[in-house]
């Protein structure tokens, strides 16, 4: 069925769309723990699909919120992205401040999408304005389909090939090459890069390995390491390296916290940073500006992030185009200059 826009749509005619009665839309509308979901889903679906006004007649919130927005974290090789971390607490205080300056209000979900038919649940199960999905994981193709279901929704990531879909975030290759680049220049040769699978990861590492082109280094194998996205993974990925003895004299992270396990490696075997090895991260939390040394790296404007990926769910972009942040070297204490 097409689309319309038609104010005048009423209860009936809802019932009538859905085969239901009144009273079995009036509930669902409302959220009626006896309505099955898969019913729910169908009803606000057609009430989205006619612009029936229905939520000025949902239970107020506590503030009289004029939008809501659901912040959903897919996952991530079998577990949701962890909400836990310092980053993502970060960029969730960013969307919350984003939204009640434009007096909207957000929910966490507890959902964790793992596939497509999970992303159409995500967005058609919440009766918010639009959800922000915090990651692709694996999920780029199914956030391509789900496109063309007309949900309102953003992604915080990178920005990937044959994309239709509306994502914010830095622009991870150049972030890579200028870590790698900057370590390059301060006379470091063996550069390691610590990163995951995640779609972010993968595009800083490009940059990783443009950079060694760029600066005229070889790319060693031994010196591409995977790490989960925490601090634990990377302390006991270069732990492990510096047990084999292999060498290296800079480090490029994924994320500061794994730069952040990477220094706490390096100084429980005694090496010094930036004396013996420098460390470059990415985000630019405020952990990275806290920590002894304070941590170099590449930032992500977490306040512009959540400004961008508030507006697009309220005020929608033609065409789904993507929305950039800045990407600036933040040169601190682990590099050496």
């Amino acid at each position: 069925m097409t689309s319309s826009s038609n104010s005048n749509t009423t209860l009936q005619d809802l019932a009538q769309l859905a085969g239901v009665s009144i009273s079995t839309v009036s509930r669902a509308l409302n959220d009626h723990p006896l309505i099955s979901t898969r019913t729910k889903q169908r009803i606000w679906a057609l009430a989205r699909e006619h612009d029936y006004p229905f939520r000025p007649y949902m239970p107020a919130g506590p503030i009289g919120a004029e939008g809501s927005i659901a912040i959903v974290t897919p996952h991530m090789r079998g577990r949701p992205l962890p909400l836990s971390h310092p980053f993502f607490l970060e960029l969730l205080a960013s969307i919350g401040e984003a939204a009640r300056a434009r007096d909207c209000d957000f929910t966490v979900s507890h959902t964790a999408p793992a596939s497509y038919e999970d992303l159409v649940s995500a967005v058609t199960t919440s009766r918010a304005s639009g959800v922000i999905f915090l990651g692709q994981a694996m999920l780029h193709d199914a956030l391509n389909r789900l496109v063309d279901t007309n949900a309102r929704f953003v992604v915080w990531g990178a920005q990937m090939p044959g994309q239709r879909y509306c994502s914010i975030g830095s622009d991870n290759l150049l972030g890579g090459r200028r870590a790698t680049g900057h370590l390059a220049r301060l006379g470091r040769k063996r550069i390691m890069f610590l990163g995951g699978a995640d779609p972010e990861a993968v595009q800083r590492r490009r940059g990783y390995m443009e950079g060694l082109k760029e600066a005229g280094l070889e790319a060693d194998p031994k010196l591409d390491v995977p790490v989960d996205f925490e601090l634990e993974s990377a302390e006991a990925a270069v732990s492990r390296l510096l047990r084999r003895n292999v060498a290296f004299d800079g480090i490029v992270a994924s994320s500061d916290l794994i730069a952040l396990g990477a220094i706490r490696a390096l100084r429980r075997a005694g090496l010094a940073v930036p004396r013996d090895v420098s460390v470059v991260g990415y985000d630019d939390m405020l952990l990275s500006r806290l920590s002894t040394p304070a941590l170099t790296t590449i930032r992500q404007d977490t306040y512009d992030a959540g400004r961008q990926l508030v507006s697009r769910i309220l005020d929608p972009v033609p065409d789904n185009l993507p929305g950039r942040l800045q990407t600036d070297l933040i040169v601190r204490e682990s590099c050496g200059a």
